[in-house]
């Protein structure tokens, strides 16, 4: 196990991406839309979650960044108040760090739609709004995820995470393999400039339209 302050402190190599003008203002651009259409669907959403499920709309939690920096996440609530109190009791399904449960009984019904439309994550144009994060760039790990990481494993953290990413557009969750996850992170990091991340953004529209079948 490796610490966030030792990966942060021997990081010596800066990706382009981070200081990059032009990613940035697709990224303050991008966001500004998502919020409009969030506040458009706001209401309806918050309705059908409160009918649903009680507890809070929103749901948030402390994820990891840029060089492993801590910021709280937000989405749209898709499973059960204090569902993290329960993972413990859900057998995890994928290989390696990441947790899924395709048949996750702590998802409500609303939230089963809310996550095959990917609706969920809209709230998370605010996080990039802010700075913590990118339309484009890597999945953002959990706290339980990083403290079990390798080197090799927080190279992925050399850029900034993203609301979609490779991970997105080629399987998402039917990707169950984190070794696979790391190598499309590192991949991306390859491949960076500012026409690969808005071609990624346009292939992520294609699937949330046309299909869905990687999203649970």
């Amino acid at each position: 196990m490796v610490s966030t302050t030792s990966i942060v402190s021997t990081s010596t190599r800066k990706h382009p991406s981070i200081d990059s003008p032009v990613k940035r203002t697709i990224d303050i651009i991008g966001s500004c839309i998502g919020l409009a259409f969030l506040g458009a669907l706001l209401i309806p959403i918050a309705v059908a979650i409160a009918i649903d499920s009680p507890g809070p709309v929103f749901y948030s939690q402390t994820r990891h960044g840029l060089y492993g920096r801590p910021f709280k996440i937000w989405k749209f609530r898709s499973m059960v108040d204090r569902a993290d109190l329960q993972k413990k009791r859900i057998a995890n399904e994928n290989d390696g760090l990441m947790f899924k449960n395709k048949s996750d009984p702590r998802v409500t019904r609303v939230g089963k739609l809310l996550r095959k439309t990917s609706l969920d994550e809209f709230p998370q144009f605010w996080n990039v709004l802010m700075g913590d994060m990118s339309l484009v760039g890597t999945r953002p790990p959990t706290s339980d995820e990083v403290k079990r990481y390798s080197l090799r494993h927080w190279r992925r953290l050399n850029v900034k995470p993203g609301i979609t990413g490779e991970w997105q557009v080629h399987g998402r969750s039917s990707v169950t393999s984190f070794e696979d996850v790391v190598n499309l992170d590192i991949r991306y990091q390859h491949r960076w400039n500012p026409s690969y991340d808005l071609m990624l953004i346009f292939k992520t529209v294609c699937v949330m339209l046309f299909d869905r079948s990687g999203a649970y």
